[in-house]
């Protein structure tokens, strides 16, 4: 199985990387400068539940693939070679389901309603002769409102756990299997239960997926105008919940970005009591970090929130303001997820042409396809380079910390009536999104390019053995 996020040699900078950090930053304050004195249209707010638009009735076309396709995977994954690199359902899951489809919903738009395999069960488990036969009541049980997005803002911490904490067992291809059969179990009793409103609030993926679909281009019925970031001028819901799993997608990939870096693994490297030869020890470690960081990242946000509304003198609470700017970090989040992963899905997808040709990875596969459907397809891990990653990336920040600007001028400018009080309520936010440019492009640049004549350090023998027992996510 191929590495992780970097790939080969890592690409010398022709200036010291301080510049390209300090540069991003300076272009997020000048790009305030361009939108200070613009009036946004005072449009009415949607409400965040009328975000995702109700999708109750089972597709039968949408809904049978999507159906098909987990249970062949599924197949696979407990039939087939338990090595990552013969097994179709890791490379399907961890690299397209999870990261190429999102992405393609923060592009697009959440195109995929009719296809989740998951909400499919829910919506043919949601029926009132079902359900009386079984509850004794045709009425779905009510939704509470304090469970709120609890289950999908769980659900999708489990998730992301998997991936980046417990990945030596979790992507074992039986395992990631099994997995899914129990959510598929959770989901289809979610939809006799709560009916629509799992859908709306609890299934994992149809929250994220129409989460990023605010960002995508084509609204395909969700409320917003046609246009990037057209469904992110609305407020997000004011839950602790809903806050929680908006902040889960920055969060998540935030800590993947710092399990990539070198100072990452030299501290690891470090630790006392055997940790780094101890996947039990490691994994423990590496989980209370994921709480801390998304704690710390949570109350970093809620401070500039709530600095913002009290240097605009507005009566807002801090979950309030908090949700009100929510919507400028959903860009930040997915241009990190892009740069963070480029080169990751541009090399490892290549996996799933052999893959195809035989998804179990076992010579009793009875079909043999010819090249580039068979094992005599080798990998491109050198084109495109280390440079073109790095700048790409750079872009791609600036330009998401640029939109996040964007709107966020527009939901402040909403609370208030005084351009002033609007304009002072912009400086903390301001503050903030400058800095977190500047984090991320020094985040990303830990995995791909060095300063100097400086050598790339070695990776810490943690590291090497997780990337040889998960295919080095």
């Amino acid at each position: 199985m191929i590495l992780a996020h970097a790939f080969g040699a890592r690409y010398d900078l022709p200036i010291p990387l301080s510049l390209f950090v300090v540069g991003g930053g300076v272009v997020v304050l000048l790009s305030f400068m361009l939108v200070a004195r613009r009036t946004p249209a005072d449009d009415a707010p949607v409400p965040d539940s009328a975000q995702t638009p109700s999708q109750a009735t089972f597709h039968p076309i949408g809904g049978t693939v999507g159906l098909v396709i987990l249970a062949f995977l599924v197949w696979v994954g407990f039939t087939g070679a338990q090595s990552l690199s013969e097994n179709m359902l890791p490379t399907s899951f961890w690299l397209l389901t999870w990261i190429a489809i999102p992405l393609s919903c923060g592009l697009a738009g959440d195109w995929t309603r009719s296809l989740n395999p998951f909400a499919s069960l829910a919506k043919l488990a949601d029926r009132p002769a079902l359900r009386t036969a079984l509850l004794g009541s045709a009425e779905p049980v009510s939704w509470r409102r304090w469970l709120g997005y609890w289950p999908a803002a769980v659900i999708f911490f489990l998730t992301a756990c998997g991936e980046l904490v417990f990945n030596v067992t979790l992507t074992i291809p039986h395992n990631t299997a099994l997995a899914l059969v129990i959510y598929a179990f959770v989901s289809t009793v979610g939809g006799l239960l709560f009916g629509d409103s799992w859908l709306r609030n609890g299934e994992m993926f149809s929250v994220l997926f129409a989460t990023w679909g605010r960002l995508g281009y084509w609204r395909f019925g969700a409320p917003g105008r046609r246009g990037f970031a057209g469904g992110l001028e609305e407020p997000f819901d004011s839950s602790l919940s809903r806050i929680s799993f908006t902040l889960l997608l920055l969060i998540s990939v935030n800590f993947d970005g710092l399990l990539a870096t070198p100072s990452w693994s030299h501290l690891e490297d470090r630790l006392p009591g055997g940790l780094p030869t101890h996947p039990g020890r490691l994994e423990t470690f590496r989980l209370l970090t994921f709480l801390a960081l998304a704690v710390a990242i949570a109350i970093l946000f809620g401070a500039f929130a709530v600095a913002s509304a009290r240097a605009g003198r507005q009566r807002i609470s801090a979950a309030g303001g908090l949700a009100n700017l929510l919507p400028s970090l959903v860009p930040i989040a997915f241009g990190y997820l892009l740069v963070h992963n480029l080169q990751y899905l541009v090399v490892n997808s290549q996996l799933m042409l052999p893959l195809i040709g035989n998804p179990v990875g076992k010579e009793s596969w009875p079909l043999h396809l010819p090249y580039p459907f068979n094992d005599s397809y080798e990998v491109n891990r050198t084109t495109p380079s280390a440079s073109f990653y790095w700048y790409s990336g750079v872009a791609v920040i600036i330009v998401v910390h640029v939109i996040a600007v964007l709107i966020a001028h527009r939901r402040l400018a909403h609370l208030e009536t005084s351009a002033n009080n609007a304009r002072r309520t912009e400086y903390p936010w301001l503050a903030a999104m400058a800095g977190y440019t500047m984090l991320s492009l020094w985040l990303i640049a830990q995995p791909l390019v060095k300063e100097g004549s400086a050598q790339a350090p070695k990776p810490s023998a943690a590291a090497v053995a997780s990337q040889t027992a998960t295919g080095g996510r």
